[in-house]
């Protein structure tokens, strides 16, 4: 709704313009009618609507030309159109100048500014034979701008608040955008967003509104249940004139459409605009920015998770649209769920969550997925936590669904994590099983990866140490070898990888040189990381590298390498294995050696290595003598 309101008086010389500025604001006829008013600003505490209102005098005997006519129309927000209802010429003129300058001015701008047709001196009509609003009734048909007909007198003091009160009211409360009076009905935009706040005002998603869901709807809207005899009446209202309006004793999607439409042809637009502000929607009926986007301030190193409250609003969801409690959405109430959303927020969510048999949602795998949500695309779960009306007086904006977490290096140094989603980016040589790894968390085999995306996310829910549960994202990163030496650079691991809580790096057990190329791709991170040796089902053979991996992670101070089969029939194992990850994401400092501090790890490793340059070259020297 508009902050402030700007009113300009048009019409011919003589029709009275000043005299009905004048009279409003000193409450007398003036004697004496100067050229032209000054401009008149009304504060907010004194105007109907609470908005400050400024009332602008357009003189025809101070014309500065046609572009000052210009500048001052594009400035206003609402015209009243002033004619003499005793002097035909200046409704003429309203037909053949004003009104067509008015609507060249909308096109102009495409600002539909709205159009208060003004009979002044009205205290003539006695003399007049027929009805004053019969000339009138051809041009509202003609121009739609114009929203309503308001008669009245200057000098007898008559209507003239209510001139002002309707101009004011067509900015504010515009009919345009809602009702179409041509077909006798709402708008389809205007049909449209009703529907949404219909559906999200039923609460039990039975297709109509109870008497505790209209109190709760009226709360929202108005601060205030409905007293029990205005219900009474507005239901009777609708059983008299809509068959099918009232089912039940409930108040049905049509029935409702139509109490809205019975507003508006009644002059009470304010009510189906309140509705609407309520529910987000701006002048133009969409979705305001700030509805939709709150402003959300997230530093480099934080990640943005559901709060309690988010959580607890979305799983409400999932449970109102779950029609048959068996536990699952299917692919129709999923629809249903975001009936109230531009589309579904997720594309083949099968290749990121669990899913039951037949690749439905479960509770689990709903959760997971917003957890995944606010976690990539923060900006897009504060949108759809807008669409699916989250939004209220009681919760505040979507803000209070989410929170953010504390930069990861301070958890860090701390030695300890507060995340509840926690990311794992997972490396290896090609070839290792990264994609079945990443797959495994999700019981799954094979995952087609987005052909939009190329990335192969997956999260899930796990429970670990003294019952801690928390969900974890593993996200395989590939990444390319520099100049053909069979290794990535540095910066292309920070790139892709870097940030994260912890680095899962995957070995090969069946080849011999898997794990060195493991070593370099972990020698270059800054995170805390974790060896994995694959495909453990298989004969293992000797790595040919300088350390095994067992020493080599006892040198680096990192935990001893796991091992991991991705056959079907070693979930448990598997399960262990991404328990330790979370424990490890959960907790850097068990990354650390109790041998040796972090700082002397690669001193150790160098001396180690050159040693073994060193005897090496001994060696060949001595044989060769």
């Amino acid at each position: 709704m508009r902050k402030e309101v700007r009113i300009l008086l048009l019409g011919d010389q003589d029709v009275g313009k000043t005299s009905l500025i004048l009279s409003l604001v000193t409450e007398e006829f003036p004697q004496h009618v100067p050229l032209r008013a000054e401009e008149i600003t009304i504060p907010a505490d004194v105007t109907p609507e609470g908005v400050p209102t400024h009332i602008v005098d357009f003189s025809t005997r101070e014309y500065l030309g046609e572009d000052h006519l210009e500048k001052e129309m594009i400035r206003a927000h609402v015209f009243c159109l002033v004619y003499a209802v005793d002097d035909e010429r200046s409704l003429e003129s309203t037909r053949s100048y004003w009104l067509p300058k008015i609507r060249e001015i909308n096109d102009l701008d495409g600002v539909a500014r709205p159009v208060i047709l003004v009979g002044n001196k009205d205290d003539q009509l006695a003399e007049l034979e027929e009805s004053p609003l019969e000339p009138v009734l051809p041009l509202m048909n003609e121009y739609p701008e114009i929203e309503t007909c308001v008669e009245c007198s200057a000098r007898k003091l008559r209507n003239i608040s209510e001139v002002f009160y309707y101009a004011q009211k067509a900015v504010l409360h515009p009919t345009a955008p809602l009702y179409s009076p041509d077909l006798g009905r709402l708008k389809p935009l205007c049909a449209e967003s009703l529907r949404r706040v219909f559906r999200i005002s039923d609460l039990d998603n039975d297709g109509f509104l109870s008497d505790y869901e209209l109190n709760e709807f009226q709360k929202r809207c108005f601060n205030g249940p409905l007293p029990q005899s205005n219900l009474m009446e507005v239901k009777n209202l609708i059983r008299k004139y809509c068959d099918v309006g009232i089912i039940d004793n409930k108040l049905s999607e049509v029935g409702f459409l139509f109490l809205h439409t019975i507003f508006i042809q009644r002059g009470r637009h304010e009510t189906t605009w309140t509705v609407l502000r309520k529910f987000g929607y701006t002048d133009q009926l969409d979705l305001s920015d700030e509805y939709l986007r709150p402003y959300l301030h997230v530093e480099s190193g934080c990640s943005v998770e559901l709060s309690d409250e988010g959580y607890d609003y979305l799983i409400s969801q999932f449970h109102r649209c779950d029609v048959d409690k068996d536990g699952l959405l299917s692919p129709t109430e999923l629809a249903n769920l975001f009936s109230v959303c531009p589309n579904i927020p997720w594309g083949d969510f099968s290749s990121s969550v669990i899913t039951s048999d037949m690749g439905w949602l479960t509770l689990d795998g709903y959760e997971a997925l917003w957890a995944l949500n606010a976690y990539l695309y923060p900006e897009h779960t504060l949108e759809y936590l807008a669409y699916l009306g989250y939004n209220s007086d009681t919760r505040g904006n979507q803000l209070t669904a989410v929170q953010v977490t504390p930069n990861r290096q301070e958890d860090f140094k701390r030695q300890t994590s507060s995340r509840n989603v926690l990311l794992c980016n997972v490396f290896g040589p090609p070839g290792c099983g990264k994609s079945c790894f990443v797959n495994a968390l999700i019981r799954k085999t094979e995952i087609e990866i987005s052909p939009d995306t190329g990335r192969h996310i997956c999260i899930n829910r796990i429970r670990f140490q003294a019952q801690q549960e928390k969900f974890l994202i593993l996200k395989e990163v590939t990444v390319d070898p520099i100049d053909g030496l069979g290794q990535p650079s540095q910066q292309e691991l920070l790139d892709k990888g870097g940030d994260c809580d912890l680095a899962v790096i995957l070995y090969d057990t069946s080849q011999s040189d898997s794990f060195a190329q493991a070593v370099e791709m972990q020698n270059q991170m800054i995170v805390p990381s974790v060896f994995i040796g694959m495909k453990s089902d298989r004969a293992t053979v000797k790595q040919d590298y300088t350390y095994s991996p067992e020493q080599y992670c006892q040198m680096a101070g990192l935990p001893p390498p796991l091992q991991f089969s991705a056959l079907p029939d070693r979930e448990a194992a598997q399960q262990k294995v991404f328990q330790s990850c979370a424990l490890f994401a959960s907790y850097p400092f068990m990354q650390q050696s109790a041998s040796l501090p972090l700082g002397k790890i690669v001193v150790a490793s160098v001396t180690v290595a050159v040693s073994g340059v060193a005897l090496f070259f001994a060696f060949k020297y001595l044989k060769s003598r």
